[in-house]
């Protein structure tokens, strides 16, 4: 829950101030990730804290079967004041075509099961996704809310 205002927070503060600390995470890769899967992690800006770490897994491939295509988001925050616990969330995944500067773009709609906020995330090659607003446009600063295969 805590998140979701955290985010929409990072996200508005990244377009508006034009900057942020951290950038994308260097930790190691997952050994046990298959072709299936691929995982992405990066830091968000935090307006509140060092920066919110955001590990997205996604199993399935754009083709497979609707209940084949799941997610894991898990967010963590860096140095944050209030010390809040680490956030998962889990759900599936759908593919949109297109985006209104992009209509040939690539978007990853991600839904949790139960309550949560549903997360877009354009692809911008085969390495980087970036978080994008409800309406499938960029950020301003967009670079600062990428997250890398792993």
């Amino acid at each position: 829950m805590q998140f979701r205002s955290l985010l929409a927070g990072s996200a508005m503060l990244a377009l508006l101030a034009g900057c942020a600390t951290g950038g994308p995470s260097g930790q190691d890769a997952d050994a046990g990730v298959s072709a299936s899967q691929e995982q992405y992690k990066g830091t968000l800006p935090c307006r509140n804290c060092d920066g919110i770490d955001l590990d997205v897994t996604m199993v399935g491939q754009e083709m497979s079967p609707a209940e084949e295509r799941t997610f894991t988001l898990d967010a963590t925050y860096r140095n944050h004041p209030q010390t809040p616990p680490p956030e998962n969330y889990a759900g599936n995944w759908e593919v949109l075509n297109g985006t209104p500067s992009d209509p040939d773009a690539t978007v990853y709609e991600l839904t949790p099961n139960g309550d949560g906020q549903v997360y877009y995330f354009q692809r911008i090659n085969e390495r980087t996704l970036e978080l994008i607003d409800p309406e499938r446009r960029r950020f301003e600063n967009g670079e600062m809310l990428q997250l890398q295969r792993q």
